[in-house]
């Protein structure tokens, strides 16, 4: 932390300060976008620097100086919304975010009391759609299957990404718990069930798999680990109730393994998840609207 003319900001070193500068703060002067205000910038030994509004707890802070308790489902219409309408400012811009996570998303006020109905921040660590795209991008648990098989990503990979935010949220643990390529695709079906043909047909990642499935063996010592810890998606219900399987439809169109498919940004904020309880009478009437959208 430091201070600008007596005001606490935050410091971070970051590539290609210009072109955020651009992007975010000059399409986003009234701070309406959810994302990080950038303040300004200078170079130190070479070094970029840039600052930024100082923000208080991440949500994964926030969530683990509470035990890792799960958010209240009302808790995370609220996130989702203005995650997805952050990310879609982004996309909107011709930029990928490709590293989003619980820990790049913060809390304007760390109190419990305002947290509970808190605005949020995303940090834009991003790419545009013309610039080199590197083969990898995402931190690991909230990398899309596109990337794990070098197919190229887009705009989708990140809501593949915030699918498993969301589900992070929800259960209070990770969804994909692994550090390995072929076990996070183990998993992947796992959950989600096999991974399409095409996918593996145009992957540069062939040696995964033998005779178009999935070369893994579920009775080894990493078999039995991923069979231990994952299972698939609707079992990890926690309540019948119609918002929590709206949550977990949404989750799915979200956690789509073909980014063709994956749902827009755009089309998930009419999701019915995302109906305040008013109007929970026109939820099937919405939900068959938005399937046909689709």
């Amino acid at each position: 932390m430091k201070f600008l003319g007596g005001r606490p900001i935050a410091l971070k070193i970051i590539k290609n300060l210009e072109k955020y500068r651009e992007a975010i703060r000059e399409k986003d002067p009234g701070n309406k976008h959810n994302c990080v205000q950038m303040l300004d910038w200078f170079s130190f030994y070479g070094h970029v620097c840039i600052s930024f509004e100082l923000l208080s707890l991440s949500t994964f802070d926030f969530m683990k100086s509470n035990n890792f308790l799960p958010y209240p489902t009302n808790q995370i219409r609220h996130m989702a919304s203005q995650i997805c309408h952050a990310v879609s400012f982004l996309h909107d811009n011709k930029l990928t975010h490709t590293d989003l996570k619980p820990e790049n998303i913060l809390f304007v006020n760390a109190d419990y009391s305002l947290t509970l109905c808190a605005c949020f921040r995303l940090f834009p660590i991003a790419t545009f759609n013309h610039e080199h795209h590197s083969a990898v991008v995402s931190t690991r648990h909230y990398r899309a299957p596109e990337v794990i098989l070098e197919l190229g990503w887009s705009h989708p990979c990140d809501v593949w990404s915030i699918g498993c935010i969301l589900f992070e949220y929800y259960e209070g643990f990770t969804l994909f718990q692994t550090h390995d390529n072929k076990e996070h695709l183990a998993m992947m079906e796992r959950i989600q069930g096999p991974i399409p043909q095409r996918m593996i047909q145009w992957s540069r990642k062939r040696r995964y798999f033998h005779h178009g499935r999935l070369d893994w063996n579920e009775c080894s010592k990493a078999g039995r680990f991923v069979k231990s810890k994952c299972k698939p998606l609707r079992s990890y219900l926690l309540s019948h109730g119609r918002e929590h399987h709206q949550f977990f439809d949404l989750l799915e169109r979200m956690l789509e393994y073909d980014p063709l498919r994956r749902t827009s940004l755009a089309a998930v904020m009419d999701h019915p998840f995302f109906l305040p309880p008013i109007n929970a009478g026109r939820t099937q009437a919405w939900r068959n609207s938005w399937d046909k959208s689709k």
